[in-house]
């Protein structure tokens, strides 16, 4: 029998991280109803600097990998939920 892959998938980070952002930030939204390519910040979920640094705090603790306020790619990593899970993706340690 063949070994399973057991990478983390995308879409289930995705909705890991939909129930974080939902908990950590106390929205009145369901995380199924987050559109992973909707923006995080400002239009789309509506989400401010307080917010990420709260969200980044979060996946920190959950994921056991920094997000740093002074990485470049910040606008990239948190441009969308689906941005901010392949990051996750590709950086977990946890």
């Amino acid at each position: 029998m063949p070994c399973a892959d057991l990478a983390p998938q995308p879409h289930g980070i995705e909705h890991e991280l939909a129930t974080l952002l939902v908990e950590a930030l106390n929205l009145e939204v369901a995380p199924a109803a987050i559109d992973p390519t909707a923006p995080l910040y400002g239009e789309g979920l509506g989400l401010d600097s307080i917010d990420i640094l709260e969200v980044a705090l979060e996946v920190s603790r959950r994921y056991g990998f920094q997000l740093r306020s002074d990485d470049a790619n910040n606008q990239l990593i948190f441009e969308s939920l689906r941005s901010l899970a392949a990051h996750v993706a590709q950086h977990r340690t946890l």
